[in-house]
């Protein structure tokens, strides 16, 4: 083991927050900082190209490959969860959407005991962030380094899927971040110039040279060193090297909703009784260190479409091969898009304060939307065999709750994850609700030219007992696990509202884990934010 260093901040974790640290706390030249990240350097060009997101989603590259243990309301499926493992966390394989949440959210973190959460306090670390380029306004920000911008599709589908809302009496929105949540619309993203811009290109890679900035990649965080009650440092393996460094000021875990309780546990930190199973010496015992998982759960409905005007086309290889180099070189074209562009937040109830379903449109079928090859020998196929259009629906409020535990005490071993999706009834009425609102929208006449036979769950599902057979088949996770070190006061919270651990001196988590409830929405913006909080408690400054 080589003689450890001495850095004043070490950050775990170079996701969506701890970029934002590391840029944050190594503005002052005075401040050492180390950043350390298990995956690599974020050099592949293919996944800054939007489009492509769906397919790259799907493969091992800066990805942890995590999978759900067997879920026991879904019939016993092991939904796969894939998870950022590089420079950028996840903002570098996600969907790039920008939703907040909504306001009530924030509010109600509030409410629970948490100074410094509600809306109007965390507004301000919203616009700090955002670089938006169209929108300027008291809700955005347009100077900050995470660019942000409006849909870029040219694709009719998504005008016909708002008029058709609208036509079911949903309120147009064209601002899911601004004074109202409610409405159909189209969403923002972080894409600048036609590519991906994750929290690695926003916040770290404009300050790399900094003297006393050091990131270190391909390093697997083991436990963080507790000494008499402090976070003293921490031990990482790399290059099959084991290394310490050590901590004068504090240790931030931003390691992500499944790595930092895991690395909490390994380091003594949780439930008495499952590190003394596992024969982790107990540091602290932390009952809640990798309960209270939440994550939204979605089902995945869709049309036949009687016209080519979906993406199909677009996305065959002749094509395709052009569009990737026109978007490298240039960035337009359609890979510089992102499919799912349109969505709504809807409430099940006119009496609700806030949305309670999210759904999310793409002018493409799941299973098409994909890289294909012309066969220039098969006969001509009616349109509908390939042309289609889908909807992502779900509850941005789930009541299911889940949890992270150790599989060994081997830092190595992937953590099991319980999600417990559809545990709650209500989950289920939601969905349901949601679902039937779903079908009104696409009734409606603007769908006329274009709605051909809906596919799933298909037209014979009707009643509430055939959609609940059809949910726990095929429902998934729409990839936002949050809440395994919740912040709050009660015995459960793992840290307090300025995001310290409990019972543990110098030591912090900054990252999705420490939401006490999930935002109502994707949640990639909601994880930036909260790296900015963090910022603001340990350098002492007011979110301003």
């Amino acid at each position: 083991m080589t003689k450890a260093a001495t850095y004043d901040y070490i950050i775990v974790g170079a996701g969506s927050a701890g970029c934002v640290l590391a840029n944050r706390l190594s503005a002052d030249p005075a401040n050492r900082v180390l950043l350390l990240e298990a995956g690599g350097r974020d050099r592949n060009p293919l996944f800054r190209l939007p489009m492509l997101m769906g397919k790259l989603f799907q493969s091992g590259i800066y990805n942890w490959h995590y999978h759900t243990e067997p879920e026991a309301h879904l019939g016993g499926r092991s939904l796969y969860w894939p998870r950022g493992k590089a420079l950028g966390g996840s903002s570098t394989i996600n969907g790039m959407i920008y939703v907040r949440g909504n306001r009530h959210d924030y509010d109600r973190w509030a409410q629970l005991g948490l100074p410094g959460w509600s809306y109007e306090e965390v507004l301000p670390a919203f616009r700090r962030s955002e670089g938006h380029i169209q929108r300027q306004d008291e809700f955005h920000g347009g100077s900050g380094e995470l660019t942000v911008c409006r849909a870029r599709s040219k694709s009719m589908l998504h005008d016909v899927f708002v008029e058709a809302g609208t036509q079911a009496g949903h309120p147009a929105n064209d601002d899911f971040n601004g004074a109202e949540q409610e409405g159909v619309g189209k969403f923002d993203f972080t894409i600048k110039d036609g590519k991906r811009w994750s929290t690695s290109f926003a916040f770290l890679r404009p300050v790399l040279a900094r003297p006393n900035l050091t990131v270190e990649t391909e390093a697997m965080t083991q436990r963080v060193l507790i000494e008499n009650g402090r976070a003293a440092g921490v031990r990482f393996v790399q290059g099959g090297v084991v290394r310490e460094v050590r901590a004068e000021r504090e240790v931030v875990l931003a390691a992500g909703t499944v790595n930092s309780p895991q690395l909490l546990m390994l380091s003594g930190i949780g439930p008495a009784d499952e590190l003394a199973a596992h024969g982790i010496d107990v540091a602290h015992d932390l009952p809640g260190v990798g309960k209270n998982l939440q994550d939204h759960v979605d089902c995945v409905m869709s049309w036949e479409c009687r016209q080519p005007v979906t993406l199909y086309g677009d996305l065959r290889a002749d094509k395709l091969v052009w569009s990737v180099a026109q978007g490298m070189l240039f960035g337009t074209g359609i890979v510089t898009t992102f499919p799912y562009e349109a969505g709504a937040f809807l409430k099940s109830r006119p009496d609700l304060v806030a949305p309670d379903i999210q759904l999310h449109f793409m002018p493409a079928l799941e299973k098409t939307a994909n890289l294909h090859f012309p066969n220039p020998f098969r006969r001509r196929q009616a349109v509908e065999a390939n042309h289609g259009f889908t909807l992502r629906v779900g509850p941005v409020n789930p009541e299911s709750r889940g949890e992270i535990t150790l599989r060994s005490a081997d830092p190595a071993d992937k953590p099991r994850i319980v999600a417990n999706y559809l545990q709650s009834e209500f989950d289920l009425r939601t969905m349901i609700s949601g679902i039937r609102m779903t079908r009104e929208i696409i009734a409606q006449e603007a769908f006329a030219p274009y709605r051909g036979r809906e596919l799933a769950p298909g037209p014979d599902r009707l009643d509430d007992g055939e959609l609940e057979a059809w949910l726990r088949a095929t429902a998934m996770t729409t990839f936002h696990p949050v809440g395994t070190c919740k912040m709050g006061i009660d015995p459960m919270a793992v840290v307090d509202a300025r995001l310290e651990v409990h019972g543990i001196e110098g030591l912090r988590v900054a990252d999705a884990s420490i939401m006490p409830v999930i935002s109502s929405g994707n949640t990639n913006a909601p994880a930036i934010m909260i790296g900015e909080r963090a910022s603001d408690f340990i350098l002492g400054k007011a979110a301003a």
